[in-house]
């Protein structure tokens, strides 16, 4: 049995170009067979055909077409987010610029848990997060694994730049990410602030930072999971100077607004946080994970130094070599960034604006739609790129069973949300390709599965 070829080195390119040409006939093949934004049967006709496909997770002969099969299987199982009719989540279609860039990252395998394993890699993360942190206003940037991580990582390094104990101070509208970490972390329980409308009230957060002893960090959202809505960031930017507490504001979402000028307006006072979440592979189109954590202080960053003589000895540190520990939670990491910089490079911001402005005005355009439809209710105008609507008079039930009905028909793919109690539809917009015809055929799908 010969030996398999590996993907970089002198016989890379030889060895991935076939390979290359399978799997892209593969993905192309099993969209066909799925012939939507999801495949049909729900749950279980799902899992049949995934181990029709598998069969024997580890034969004892190896079969040279598993590649082709499993990929297939893959695709034609898939919740496609580059078709218009899967708006659920905030999923985003990459772009193949930056699928390439990932092959690239694939291949070449470097991990920056040290110099001497990705020396480029590290020289590039560094250049690109730093430009980054100083689009939003911030010195610095870590690379993360998304938004969960990088909410994480704020409160850890907040809990270790005031002694080892910090109180979390967020609203009702914050991401569960916030809750867990502090569990995670050996935090005390956050105070949650009432957030009507689905933001965080200043009024009610000044009543807490007032009555609450210290250290507090306030975290504050810009986007919202279930409706992309903003908290009113200078104003609790002013509060929490006031206070003399810390902020973080999870931008995961909302970040993606900084690259247009016609939406970066409503990022106002990012610039006075001390940490910001940002995530690009939701609103800036990037394969997971593309995940960051922007820094005012970059000397709280020696919070993770952590030393392994065999990744950053002293010496080599003294010598020139960079420490790349800090710069992480984890040990191996790949080199995420590769992916973000071709397509900041590629693209530039006027480009990743103009990706930013036509998913915003989709969604505008889909909220019009529902609003001038007698058989819709919106809950309100979007502020980035999602739409809350439900059919009129129906009740809870009769949502949720719209919304399960074309997902097992494989029609469409829409999310839910419960932001005034009630239980709403959800289409979350990041597919620039959508047009006008998909946003109407949609609607037209959900009132053909409503109960009359």
């Amino acid at each position: 049995m010969s030996t398999p070829p590996l993907a970089s080195g002198p016989d890379g390119r030889d060895a991935l170009r076939p390979l290359l040409g399978t799997v892209v006939d593969a993905l192309a093949a099993g969209g066909r067979s799925r012939g939507g934004p999801l495949p049909a049967g729900g749950p279980e006709t799902a899992a049949a055909r995934i181990a029709e496909a598998l069969g024997d997770v580890l034969p004892d002969d190896g079969d040279p077409d598993a590649l082709r099969t499993l990929v297939h299987a893959l695709a034609e199982g898939a919740a496609d987010p580059s078709d218009p009719l899967c708006v659920a989540h905030l999923h985003c279609p990459p772009l193949a610029v930056a699928t390439a860039a990932d092959l690239a990252a694939s291949a070449l395998n470097p991990s920056l848990d040290s110099w001497d394993q990705a020396p480029a890699a590290s020289a590039l993360e560094a250049a690109v997060t730093r430009a980054l942190a100083h689009a939003i206003g911030l010195a610095d940037a870590l690379v993360t694994t998304g938004g969960t991580e990088s909410n994480q990582l704020a409160l850890l390094l907040a809990r270790e730049e005031h002694g080892g104990s910090i109180q979390l101070v967020c609203g009702a509208n914050a991401h569960h990410s916030l809750s867990r970490a502090t569990w995670l972390l050996g935090l005390p329980d956050p105070v949650v602030v009432p957030a009507p409308r689905g933001i965080l009230d200043p009024a009610a957060l000044h009543q807490a930072l007032t009555r609450l002893p210290g250290p507090l960090l306030v975290a504050a959202t810009a986007g919202t999971t279930d409706a992309g809505l903003i908290d009113p960031l200078p104003e609790i930017a002013g509060l929490c100077a006031t206070h003399g507490a810390r902020l973080h504001i999870d931008a995961a979402y909302g970040g993606g607004l900084l690259f247009s000028d016609r939406h970066r307006d409503k990022l106002a006072g990012l610039e006075a946080a001390h940490t910001v979440t940002l995530d690009l592979h939701k609103l800036g189109w990037q394969p997971v994970a593309a995940g960051l954590l922007a820094i005012a202080r970059p000397h709280e960053l020696a919070a993770l130094h952590h030393h392994a003589d065999y990744l950053n000895a002293q010496d080599d540190i003294e010598a020139g070599f960079p420490d790349l520990l800090g710069r992480s939670s984890r040990t191996s990491r790949r080199p995420d960034i590769l992916k973000i910089a071709v397509t900041l490079k590629t693209l530039g911001r006027n480009g990743m604006g103009a990706l930013v402005d036509q998913v915003c005005t989709r969604a505008r355009e889909f909220a019009i739609l529902v609003q001038e439809h007698p058989r819709f209710e919106l809950y309100g105008r979007p502020v980035i790129s999602t739409v809350l609507f439900r059919p009129t008079e129906a009740t809870d039930a009769a949502v949720a069973a719209v919304r399960r009905r074309l997902l097992h028909d494989g029609r469409a793919i829409l999310g839910r949300a419960r932001p005034d109690g009630r239980r709403w539809l959800k289409a979350t917009l990041l597919n620039p390709h959508t047009r006008p015809d998909d946003l109407a055929h949609l609607l037209k799908l959900v009132e053909g599965s409503t109960p009359r």
